[in-house]
């Protein structure tokens, strides 16, 4: 199946959010008449498998053809083909095609096993897992903790919850024998993620190989927490005690707000997303401070330049805590960073390979999967060797 030039551009400019209403129209008919010929066919359940396959090979051979029209980019995004609308959306979820059948039948057809990857034997998703590190050093490994109280500091309880998450609640502002605010670390791997309540009723979510050091009690004058990797936080509101977060070449200071911080050291920048409120973000030497508001995102690059964006995708920032990758024009090597991080694999090159992707890939997959499903563009493959990954053209 040969995709038009014009049906390429307008799938591109609905993946942008730049189409018009007259362009989505022309882009459902199109859609309509991939199946409009199979119609009239019988539906015997042998038919059905048959029109099933065939309709599977178009629309693989349009992604197919979709991705080497475009600048060598592959798409791949979620099908939601409600009955009274079949919107276009010719990607994959979790590169696998969801099309609507004319019984209404939701089909489901893999195409993983097109690109075989040898098997990734012990290679799992992650899951929740961390480290807690009390103050007086010892330490706390909160994945096989058993629920309920795991320490008293002073007059907070930490609690280990039903869902796995951590809590500390109470009040009073514990301090050191000299009279200093006691620190606690939660630390996750590789491969690991988790979500805490501070004492103020901040919530932090943690991505794999991330950190946060924080006061059992915060005082009564201020709230600061320092972070690494990437934290998600629901910050509670308090007029009269700032929020800080200190991360390694700025600080955010924020009243009441949700955010997003992507600050890993293997990134070239760090990455402030804005889901909600307003916040002031500074850099390390105090040389350079912007404003962020409601759906912006900032960049601070490593010299210290902060950049601004407006109308981000928000959701691409917090994907990760929906149980997603979600990726928007992401070359092939940011893809694989935060893939390495969730599943604790090591990545090596062995050539380039020139490829973005735009879509989304659920976290839950197992590593074979999840590799076979990104070397669907056939100009990128993966040899598994041990918990090493190796990327050729």
């Amino acid at each position: 199946m040969h995709l038009p030039e014009d049906i390429a551009v307008l799938i591109e400019k609905y993946l942008n959010g730049a189409i018009s209403a007259e362009e989505r129209l022309q882009l459902d008919q199109w859609y309509s008449s991939l199946a409009d010929d199979e119609a009239a066919l019988p539906v015997s359940s042998e038919d059905e498998k048959d029109i099933n396959e065939r309709l599977q090979r178009r629309i693989f051979n349009a992604i197919t053809t979709l991705s080497r029209i475009h600048s060598r980019r592959f798409f791949f995004r979620g099908w939601q083909l409600p009955v009274i609308a079949a919107s276009v959306i010719l990607i994959l979820v979790s590169i696998t095609v969801y099309y609507y059948m004319h019984s209404g039948t939701l089909t489901e057809v893999s195409l993983a096993q097109q690109v075989p990857v040898p098997a990734a034997a012990g290679i799992v998703p992650g899951g929740n897992r961390a480290l807690l590190t009390l103050a007086d050093g010892s330490t706390i490994v909160l994945d096989s903790a058993s629920n309920g109280m795991l320490s008293r500091q002073g007059n907070i309880k930490v609690l280990k919850l039903d869902n796995g998450s951590l809590s500390y609640t109470g009040q009073g502002m514990k301090k050191s024998a000299n009279n200093e605010t006691v620190f606690n670390t939660i630390s996750t791997p590789r491969g690991g993620q988790y979500q805490v309540t501070l004492s103020d009723g901040t919530k932090v979510w943690l991505n794999a190989a991330s950190s946060i050091s924080f006061p059992v009690a915060f005082t009564a004058t201020g709230r600061s927490v320092s972070v690494t990797g990437e934290a998600y936080f629901e910050v509670a509101h308090d007029r009269h005690r700032p929020f800080k977060v200190q991360i390694n070449n700025s600080e955010i200071e924020v009243l009441g707000t949700h955010f997003n911080v992507n600050a890993y050291e293997d990134e070239a920048t760090v990455r402030t997303t804005l889901l909600e409120g307003k916040i002031k973000q500074t850099t390390k030497d105090g040389t350079l401070q912007k404003i962020l508001l409601q759906g912006q995102q900032s960049d601070i690059r490593k010299n210290g330049e902060i950049s601004v964006s407006s109308n981000v995708d928000t959701e691409e920032a917090v994907a990760w805590m929906q149980g997603n990758f979600q990726f928007r024009s992401a070359d092939l090597r940011a893809v694989l960073r935060q893939v390495s991080r969730w599943y604790d694999v090591d990545i090596e090159y062995k050539g380039n390979v020139d490829l973005h992707f735009t879509g989304q890939l659920p976290r839950s997959e197992n590593a074979s999967t999840l590799f076979e499903n990104l070397a669907l563009t056939g100009e990128v493959h993966f040899r598994i060797e041990g918990r090493k990954i190796i990327v050729s053209p």
